[in-house]
């Protein structure tokens, strides 16, 4: 029996990487296990390990690394905890294969592991790459170099990984996972919603914003998160909003969670059940903030993506992706654009680029058939490979 491991530290990878998780877990071939870390293991984040549990998956190992600090020095101590509490559970387990998604702190420390104890490893959403000068961008490109293949989303990324110096066999384009749930899923009817968080007043209408704080913004994160806030409530927009991640900075944006969580036009949320999100999100006229879901995914739905400020800048994205500044009017200017009709109805045949929901079975068939430890030894000279 072939022994597969998977890692997730927070709420947004498990749910990008879940529907490649149900089939490798489905496969009485595969001995599939996940070790889970950081935030799910958080109150103050929602304590989404409840949500892998729910789903039935085989959690080898849950580890405490998160740090309750928000600072760039605390997050590299978890990744040193990370670190020094995995590797004997790894080494003991012995897996055949390791995959990991992204660009967070973790998939580096795993990429190192896997490389030390020789067992081949899968890195996923690699080849992308984003303008916003934060380290998760640097730290996704190293740990491609460090893993010995990879899943990308876009030919673009597979190209930029070439030119990185990696061999074009161990680079397989499968789209994005996460979109298999989008395509596949029926939301729950919108008083289904308002039931659940006993809303009273007319919440027909709504939007979702996700906005985390980057380094290069970090210190008037909170102004620009308030500015966003500010022009919904000016509008009169319901809005499902979440709380920030853990990355550093997190706690500005929670102290103004703080002072509108009375106010009636937002609902404010740390961690949904999936059906109850994925609902949200397919009713919602838009998305605005800074998460990389308004880029890859909000295309599936044909509804606008207003990204605020430097974070997801430079990534590939289709026309109902807005992007724009941090002060006040432009976030204005950028929400009556998205809401006017013909930008609308600009978007009635769009078609996401990053996948057509099938990508969990095409990296699941991959995953099947390819040889990985044939591939563990990286011996190619990045001067030597041929550029696509």
């Amino acid at each position: 029996m072939k022994k597969i491991l998977a890692f997730s530290s927070i709420r947004s990878d498990y749910d990008l990487m879940s529907p490649l998780y149900r089939l490798l877990d489905e496969d009485k071939e595969i001995d599939f296990k996940i070790i889970v870390s950081g935030a799910h293991l958080s109150t103050n984040f929602g304590y989404s390990v409840n949500q892998i549990r729910k789903d039935g998956f085989d959690i080898l190992l849950e580890i405490e690394t998160l740090l309750n600090s928000d600072t760039g020095l605390s997050r590299a101590k978890s990744a040193s905890l990370l670190f020094q509490n995995s590797l004997e559970t790894i080494a003991k387990f012995n897996p055949d294969l390791m995959i990991y998604a992204g660009d967070r702190e973790d998939v580096i420390i795993y990429s190192m592991i896997g490389g030390y104890l020789n067992i081949p490893t899968v890195h996923v959403f690699a080849g992308d790459h984003v303008e916003d000068g934060y380290i998760d961008n640097p730290i996704r490109h190293a740990t491609s170099k460090l893993s010995t293949s990879h899943f990308v989303t876009l030919e673009e990324h597979k190209k930029r990984l070439v030119r990185m110096g990696e061999d074009s066999m161990r680079v397989f384009v499968t789209g994005n996972i996460s979109l298999d749930k989008f395509v596949q899923f029926q939301p729950l009817e919108k008083e289904k919603i308002k039931n659940v968080f006993d809303i009273k007043s007319d919440f027909e209408n709504f939007a979702l914003m996700i906005f985390h704080p980057i380094t290069e913004e970090v210190e008037n994160v909170d102004t620009y998160f308030e500015n966003i806030l500010k022009n919904l409530e000016e509008r009169k927009i319901n809005t499902f909003v979440s709380y920030p991640n853990v990355d550093e900075g997190n706690q500005k944006l929670v102290k103004v969670i703080e002072e509108y969580k009375d106010n009636k036009n937002f609902i404010f949320y740390k961690n949904l059940d999936r059906n109850i999100f994925m609902s949200i999100y397919k009713h919602s006229k838009f998305i605005i903030g800074n998460s990389s879901s308004g880029i890859c995914e909000a295309a599936s739905l044909k509804i606008p993506a207003i990204n605020v400020g430097l974070r997801q800048r430079g990534r590939y994205s289709e026309k109902n992706v807005l992007f724009c500044g941090t002060n006040y009017e432009e976030i204005g200017k950028n929400i009556d654009k998205a809401t006017s009709e013909d930008f609308l109805n600009n978007l009635s045949n769009l078609k996401n680029p990053y996948g057509d929901g099938n990508s969990g079975n095409k990296a699941y068939e991959i995953i099947k058939t390819i040889d990985f430890k044939s591939m563990i030894a990286k011996v190619e000279d990045p001067l030597k490979v041929e550029l696509l």
